[in-house]
């Protein structure tokens, strides 16, 4: 299936009750607040502005939603970013509860992809989130991978995968290093996804 193609917004959501029935398999986004959640999102639709991205970070307080295909055969899901100290605590601890009621309860949840800067990886907030979704499954994207040389690059990326002992890749929204190969991956995510259900169904 071409499942990045025709991609558009389809739902903000910004308390557990609004969160759109289960329905296709769905592939989440998180990360520290101005990690490039938004912007690889962006990338790999093939798209500008469907994710709005922000310099300041916070910026994304809802769980947004975007459709995948012509039909909806699979979304896409930016989760709000944490770890900003400026975000008053009251809201921090509502987006908290937000996305720990969507990561904890959501059937049609395929996989989800932390993004962590390449220059800072594995932060004590990465390292939470990454123990919290444990038995889930994971890619560590590298972002902003354009800001290093190839040696550290290759330094960072053998430093995650040796920490987490799981798939990572190296990730630039500016230079679209490892676009095709994250799209690829999450394809085939989606694709077993739809196998399974077909099995299920027959």
């Amino acid at each position: 299936m071409q499942a990045f193609s025709d991609a558009q917004f389809l739902r903000a959501v910004g308390r557990p009750g609004e969160l759109p029935p289960p329905g296709p398999p769905e592939v989440a986004f998180a990360g520290r607040s101005n990690v490039g959640k938004s912007s690889a999102i962006n990338a790999l639709v093939g798209r500008h502005r469907l994710a709005r991205t922000s310099k300041t970070p916070g910026r994304t307080q809802t769980i947004n939603f975007y459709a995948l295909g012509g039909e909806g055969a699979a979304r896409l899901v930016d989760l709000p970013g944490y770890g900003y100290a400026r975000v008053p605590q009251p809201l921090r601890l509502q987006w908290e509860k937000l996305v720990s009621s969507y990561l904890q309860n959501r059937p049609s949840l395929e996989g989800v992809v932390v993004i962590m800067d390449a220059r800072h990886p594995l932060t004590p907030l990465d390292r939470q989130l990454l123990g919290w979704l444990e038995g889930v499954r994971t890619l560590a994207l590298l972002s902003k991978a354009d800001k290093l040389g190839r040696v550290d690059q290759a330094a960072a990326l053998k430093a995650v995968r040796a920490a987490l002992g799981s798939e990572a890749m190296l990730f630039s929204s500016t230079t679209r290093q490892g676009v095709e190969e994250c799209r690829a991956l999450l394809a085939q995510w989606l694709r077993g996804s739809e196998g399974q259900r077909r099995a299920a169904e027959s």
